[in-house]
């Protein structure tokens, strides 16, 4: 079992930038996924940036170049810099994680088995 809990959410204006952090615990292990994935009201669970256990990031169009992902191995921390906030970035943000052995992290939600709360980033104007 793996327990996810994440931080860092928080209202900010467009442009701002935030940094959440998704703190993991019970089974950890290097080769895990790890990724980030937002929900907005009435939308769908979406990726957002997902990372290897080597650090290979991958990230969804509309955030790439202004969000990076992140791992700490030690600490089994995962972090997400956001910046040049949008207003359509405004969503409850999950950590995810799922053992995996394939090529890259999946991006579809319902393969990743453990789930944190969530944190929630509001963007205003």
């Amino acid at each position: 079992q793996v327990q996810l809990m994440e931080s860092g959410g928080d209202s900010v204006q467009v442009g701002g930038s935030l940094r959440l952090s998704c703190a993991a615990s019970g089974y950890t292990d290097s080769r895990l996924c790890m990724g980030w994935f937002r929900q907005a009201p009435g939308k769908e669970r979406e990726a957002v940036a997902r990372i290897m256990g080597d650090g290979t990031p991958r990230y969804a169009d509309s955030v790439a170049g202004r969000f990076t992902i992140s791992r700490d191995n030690a600490k089994n921390t995962l972090f997400l810099q956001m910046s040049s906030l949008k207003a359509e970035d405004a969503a409850m943000y999950y950590c995810a994680a799922v053992e995996w052995s394939g090529f890259a992290c999946p991006s579809q939600a319902r393969m990743y088995n453990y789930w944190g709360q969530g944190t929630q980033v509001t963007v205003s104007s």
